[in-house]
């Protein structure tokens, strides 16, 4: 075994009640990280074509990064991954909190389920020892009350993953929680790990995680936290809408640097967006029909980064992050108190359904965390059931008599409770937009806004096509944490990859919107990059600093002992986004069909507004993104030597 990983995973059968621990080939690291990387080369290897999301032969893994533990900052993140029953294709979620660093120190890079049980229970790890118990006690408890009632059997050094009621009920737009509520939303993983009756995975491990070199990880990072530390005044929160508009009113783009974003972070979390990106055209608004005329700054106030901040009780930083980007806000009514609530969620419940209703997001964003369902897909999901009411598809009648109208917040919670509880209409809806659609029928399918079957984020690619271009081409599709125009602007990966484009600090925005060359160069760095980056367990928000400022690269070399160059670093992201491919190809995923809805790509184009009159070639995009990987440019299937490259094996 080389250093920073375990060298181990640990397989649990819940048909048969067995568990064993298998050791894993260094080559295996070697070629694929851990994280994400380690999932895709024993997903793909092991789950059967034409397996059920929903049935036995599905494997649900949690696996933690390379670098977490190492002394890495920013090396927090647990990820898990399975078939999606939401896409029928490959699916991860990712998320932040204290649990990666458990599972190491209980000895493995991850932890794999497969079977059915039959009867709830949760899996217990500590140190050596493993078990599975009954988990009736806390079957049906939300994720929050059923986290505390597990710590206090198991010990207050416990740390916990598990569903909320929307697992437990099989929502396809369900995710796994940690951390009081904290959610690895996407790809209905939820309705996986329910649909296997397993409850949680609760870990209480303490194992020393192995480091090559720990003094130069330490100064690797000890200089990451000073450029971390440093924060100017900023503007105030209200100042966000403004900087918004003037940037949309401007004819050229300026290319975001990571530092600046950064220091919004710090002061707002992720939320320091939500006006401006009303303003400037990246949050879509009313089921992406409309734009910030229609949600202007008189109704976006209440998404003012500072009525959030005020509210902030204490910040929280998730585990070896140096940004606290994280908040526990005070709430009125039933719930006392809060997750901060994202960027995304604020604009999923907000902008997206024409709510202004500050109280109502705040209480949505509990009560979506607490049953472990994803924010952006019950926002969408919402939206779309809107739409469809406003063009008379569904009538009062087949609401329940709730009166689906724009803007109507009790009427959006009183969804939101319904589709959690799976009651009358909510039933139908808590599958997401496009199953909903699908039984709907009566035109309903017209007005849904998917990708493969996933409700996009609340990014807009007709602001910026790169969101567009992911949201389409990742085997995860509607994803807006892989790549975009933006993010490859604040990786900066041309430092440190010569070949790489460069971006300059001012460009005219036109240029965004012309589907060459160089874009699908950007965009296949994005993916390849962002595998390194969750094969290491490392945070987006830390990517964005810049390839200089977060030694990704470094870091990795440091704690493994390795001396792999940038480029090799970012063929082995190259290989784990082909056989994440190929898992989709397998399992007899048509590439063309993860193409997102036309509406997101300007088909047709708005009439007025930020991104009035813009329209992205998509099919262009993905064909030159394709090639850029070296797969079919026409069917997004990898080529023979692209698959002969990697050392892919396919039956």
């Amino acid at each position: 075994m080389s250093d920073a990983y375990m060298g181990r995973i640990l397989r649990v059968d819940l048909s048969h009640g067995t568990i064993i621990e298998e050791a894993v080939p260094d080559s295996v690291y070697e070629n694929y990280l851990s994280g994400l990387g380690l999932a895709a080369y024993i997903l793909f290897k092991e789950i059967p074509a034409g397996a059920h999301p929903l049935g036995p032969d599905n494997i649900l893994g949690f696996i933690s990064g390379l670098l977490t533990g190492t002394g890495s900052l920013f090396a927090g993140r647990w990820m898990v991954a399975g078939k999606s029953p939401l896409t029928g294709g490959w699916g991860d979620a990712n998320c932040g909190g204290n649990l990666a660093p458990a599972i190491k120190r209980c000895g493995y890079d991850g932890i794999f389920f497969k079977g059915i049980s039959e009867k709830p229970v949760y899996l217990y790890v500590d140190g050596g020892r493993f078990e599975l118990r009954d988990a009736s006690r806390v079957w049906g408890k939300d994720a929050v009350e059923a986290e505390k009632l597990l710590i206090e059997e198991t010990g207050p050094r416990s740390r916990v993953a598990l569903i909320g009621t929307a697992g437990e009920r099989l929502s396809l737009i369900s995710g796994i929680c940690n951390d009081g509520g904290r959610i690895a939303a996407r790809s209905g993983l939820g309705a996986v790990m329910g649909s296997k009756r397993l409850k949680a995975v609760v870990l209480n491990g303490a194992k020393r995680i192995p480091v090559s070199d720990r003094d130069a990880v330490k100064t690797l990072s000890r200089k990451c936290s000073a450029w971390v530390r440093t924060q100017l005044p900023l503007i105030p929160g209200f100042m966000m809408a403004y900087l918004g508009s003037f940037m949309r009113m401007l004819p050229v783009q300026m290319a975001l640097n990571g530092m600046l974003y950064k220091m919004f972070l710090r002061k707002w979390g992720t939320g320091s967006m939500n006006q401006m990106s009303v303003e400037m055209g990246d949050a879509p608004i009313k089921n992406w029909l409309g734009s910030h005329i229609d949600f202007d700054m008189k109704k976006s106030i209440t998404t003012d980064p500072d009525v959030f901040t005020r509210r902030e009780i204490v910040k929280y930083h998730c585990y070896s992050c140096p940004l606290g980007c994280g908040g526990i806000c005070s709430t009125k009514g039933k719930y006392a108190q809060s997750h901060k609530p994202e960027y995304e969620s604020v604009l999923a419940l907000g902008g997206l359904c024409m709510n202004n209703d500050v109280e109502s997001i705040f209480y949505l964003n509990e009560l979506l965390n607490r049953a472990g369902m994803d924010t952006i897909s019950a926002g969408a999901t919402v939206a779309f059931a809107i739409e469809c009411y406003e063009n008379g598809i569904l009538t009062k009648q087949d609401t329940d008599g709730i009166e689906l109208t724009w803007g109507n917040s009790q009427a959006i919670v009183e969804l939101v409770r319904k589709m959690i509880k799976r009651e009358g209409i909510g039933d139908t809806l808590a599958d997401g937009s496009k199953k909903a659609a699908e039984k709907i029928g009566r035109g309903a399918p017209h007005h849904v806004v998917h990708a493969g079957g996933q409700e996009p984020a609340m990014h807009d690619g007709r602001n910026d096509p790169g969101y567009a271009l992911h949201y389409s081409v990742e085997p995860a599709p509607g994803r807006h944490t892989i790549g975009s125009f933006m993010y490859y602007e604040m990786f900066q990966l041309w430092k440190v990859i010569k070949p790489l484009p460069r971006v300059w600090p001012l460009y005219m925005k036109g240029r965004k919107y012309i589907a060459d060359e160089k874009k699908a160069i950007m965009s296949a760095a994005c993916s390849k990059f962002m595998n390194v980056v969750n094969g290491a367990g490392l945070c987006l928000f830390g990517a964005f600093l810049g390839v200089k400022k977060i030694p990704t690269f470094d870091w990795l070399n440091a704690a493994t002992g390795w001396n792999k160059t940038p480029e090799e670093y970012m063929d082995i992201g190259a290989r784990i986004q082909t056989v994440k491919q190929m898992f989709n190809i397998k399992h007899g995923v048509n590439p063309k069909d993860y193409r997102v809805s036309k509406r997101t790509t300007g088909h047709p184009p708005l009439v007025e507004g930020a991104n009035a009159e813009r329209s992205v070639d998509i099919e262009i995009m993905m064909r030159n993104y394709w090639r850029q990987l070296d797969w079919d440019e026409e069917t997004g299937i990898p080529t023979a030597d692209c698959k002969a490259r990697f050392d892919i094996e396919t039956d």
